[in-house]
């Protein structure tokens, strides 16, 4: 286990000087004056195939304080008892249990489930699919539990919300709590700027979920931060500018059976850039 931590710190290290050394300095003079407001944390979805100790302690290794729970790691149907433990366990972890998701909702029992969950767990929000006739009844348990819903986009092929623009033209003039949980990996898949269309939406921008990919089209896969397309030093600068200070959540989709030198490579590059800030 001792290895193990020196691994991932010594992953974190080189990462953050590649991250000084290939991004260009010059983009990040406007925020160097700027307060970074944002947390990082990670989706637990990025660690899917582990359980919840190891889930638990890796996150914590990464050097972050926020993490979101898949159904992996609390089941949805999880009963009071189990949902008690497993948030001890995160506290005890010295992390905080900000969200849930992505929750896919098609029915008005499966919004009732969710928003059921989140309390019990002590959520602040859902990071959802909820399907387009439900968004009124949502609406009405945003307001009834006072829990923030984030609308996932999933890019290309995505029939319910392919794109932040999608799900914000449905809940605009909805209860100010009802927003959105904009992946940047798929909006770079489906052509569209991270930073544009966070700009465009902030309003209602609650959470984002980061990742780099491979290309910005529909084949384009998830990367290492830093080895795809995505400029993470613009990205990065145009949050700070904005005063964002929601959670910049990891979701790691590649290499489900092993993905913690990838993790630490991802984050280690993000906290190079903000240490140029």
């Amino acid at each position: 286990m001792q290895i193990f931590k020196k691994f991932i710190v010594a992953i974190l290290v080189l990462s953050m000087f590649s991250a000084c050394k290939t991004e260009p300095k010059t983009t990040t003079v406007s925020a160097q004056k700027k307060q970074v407001k944002f947390k990082l944390g990670v989706a637990s979805y990025s660690l899917r195939k582990f359980g919840l100790d190891t889930t638990l302690n890796f996150t914590k290794q990464l050097g972050v304080d926020y993490i979101a729970f898949k159904s992996f790691h609390l089941k949805l149907d999880a009963n009071d008892a189990e949902i008690a433990e497993t948030v001890a366990k995160t506290n005890n972890a010295g992390l905080d249990l900000y969200a849930g998701g992505v929750i896919y909702m098609k029915t008005k029992a499966e919004v009732d489930q969710a928003f059921e969950y989140a309390r019990k767990a002590g959520m602040d929000m859902i990071v959802g699919v909820p399907n387009h006739e439900l968004l009124s009844y949502v609406e009405e348990k945003v307001k009834e539990y006072d829990i923030k819903l984030a609308i996932h986009n999933h890019g290309p092929g995505d029939k319910l919300y392919p794109s932040a623009e999608s799900a914000y033209v449905l809940i605009k003039d909805m209860d100010s709590r009802m927003g959105l949980c904009i992946d940047i990996g798929h909006t770079t898949r489906i052509g569209r700027s991270p930073s544009d269309d966070v700009k465009s939406y902030f309003d209602r921008i609650f959470d984002i979920h980061i990742k780099d990919v491979t290309e910005a089209t529909h084949d384009g896969t998830t990367c290492e931060i830093g080895h795809g397309v995505i400029n993470f030093t613009t990205f990065l600068t145009d949050l700070v500018d904005l005063g964002y200070d929601g959670v910049l959540a990891l979701e790691f989709e590649k290499d489900g059976d092993d993905p913690f030198a990838g993790m630490a490579e991802s984050m280690g590059y993000v906290k190079g850039i903000l240490s140029t800030f």
